[in-house]
């Protein structure tokens, strides 16, 4: 039995979507940009595509640019936000994805803006106060807040963060890669000008996302070649994918209250199952909050081992997947950004559970059972933990 509890790095393939996906490797593989009647039938499935994901947003076709995912949406979003408005002031958290985070550390290193934090809490809220102090006596500014926290789950209020952009006129970018397909979206009347999503973290393909851009943008175009994309990104179009991505984030939206109701119910039986099983456990940020946290994420935070002993390769050995923070960061060896700017204590093991639509609450017991062996020293003599 394999039990995979990592969902926030990726997501496997809803066999649904692989259906829809299939024909356009065989029967519908022209390329769009052809004049010929394949060619044809091909733009009509990416179109399609595009007015599918627009009008589940209920956005604009226009404003919908495919990517090879959220990085190089959220790359196209900051570069072309800074850039062609002028900004030299950009606002975000440390707790950003690195796509965000290393992205304007580079325009910052470049001398094109000065980069301010936002103050947080000790649980990684931050302080909308701050904000609105910086908007207030600054010139015009970018501002990038992720939805929702990908290591410890941590949801911003980013209908009030756009409210206070539009009061000083700042650009808002909200990298929503984590929430895309667990939370609904109406771009009609949420005051943000880009949002960014990655087909993989909701039950699609791996290798194409999407970014939003609103009326007041002015997107740049970085990858440069032919005029795929309205001339907005060069590149011939990952049709399957295009077609694979709205079929995913469709099946998203019409199943997304009965998943969320039932994945909630099996993150609450883990916090309460490892509060019972482990004494001196806590959670990170406020990924055990049901009301401040995604549904879909639990940062666990549980009592030192001793030394060359893992909990995640123990949970391993028994096919159990979970992760100690970003996939992006795994094999880095620097730790987590997200958790280190937290303060915490890395004495303690740190581990992420995900959880997705074909977890079950079997699996969940199973897990923390397999937990609880390993803290209260109920292993096989013959097993070795590796460090």
């Amino acid at each position: 039995m394999k039990i995979y509890l990592d969902n926030a790095a990726t997501t496997p393939l809803d066999r649904e979507v692989f259906a829809a996906m299939g024909p356009y490797f065989f029967e519908g593989f022209a390329n769009p940009s052809s004049a010929h009647g394949p060619g044809r039938e091909a733009r009509k499935a990416v179109e399609k595509a595009r007015a599918t994901i627009a009008g589940l947003l209920n956005a604009e076709p226009s404003q919908i640019l495919f990517t090879s995912g959220g990085t190089e949406a959220d790359n196209i979003a900051i570069y072309s936000a800074i850039r062609a408005s002028g900004i030299r002031l950009a606002i975000t958290t440390p707790f950003e994805h690195h796509a965000v985070l290393n992205t304007l550390k580079a325009l910052e290193k470049n001398g094109e803006i000065e980069l301010v934090y936002l103050m947080h809490d000790e649980r990684g809220t931050v302080s909308l106060k701050h904000l609105e102090s910086i908007l207030a006596f600054n010139s015009r500014a970018f501002v990038s807040v992720m939805h929702g926290n990908n290591e410890i789950g941590n949801l911003h209020d980013i209908e009030r963060i756009g409210e206070i952009c539009r009061k000083y006129d700042a650009l808002f970018h909200t990298d929503t890669v984590q929430t895309m397909g667990h939370y609904e979206f109406d771009l009609k009347t949420l005051p943000v000008d880009f949002i960014t999503g990655s087909a993989h973290k909701f039950n699609g393909p791996k290798g194409v996302g999407f970014l939003y851009a609103g009326e007041r943008t002015r997107l740049l175009t970085l990858i440069k070649g032919g005029s795929q994309e309205n001339g907005r990104r060069a590149g011939t179009e990952n049709v399957a994918g295009i077609v694979g991505l709205a079929s995913a984030l469709e099946i998203a939206y019409r199943d997304l209250e009965g998943d969320r109701k039932r994945i909630a119910v099996l993150k609450k039986r883990m916090i309460s199952k490892i509060r019972e099983e482990i004494s001196g456990v806590a959670f990170n940020g406020n990924s055990a909050d049901p009301e401040d946290s995604i549904y879909t994420v639990l940062s666990v935070s549980l009592p030192p081992l001793p030394a060359m002993s893992s909990a995640l390769s123990y949970l391993d050995s028994y096919n159990i997947c979970a992760s100690g923070g970003s996939a992006c960061t795994a094999h880095s060896g620097h730790g987590s950004h997200v958790l280190k700017a937290l303060h915490y204590d890395f004495e303690r093991t740190a581990i992420r559970f995900s959880f997705g639509k074909y977890n079950t609450e079997d699996e969940i017991d199973y897990t923390v059972a397999r937990l609880s062996e390993l803290y209260h020293g109920v292993l096989p003599k013959d097993l070795k933990i590796a460090g």
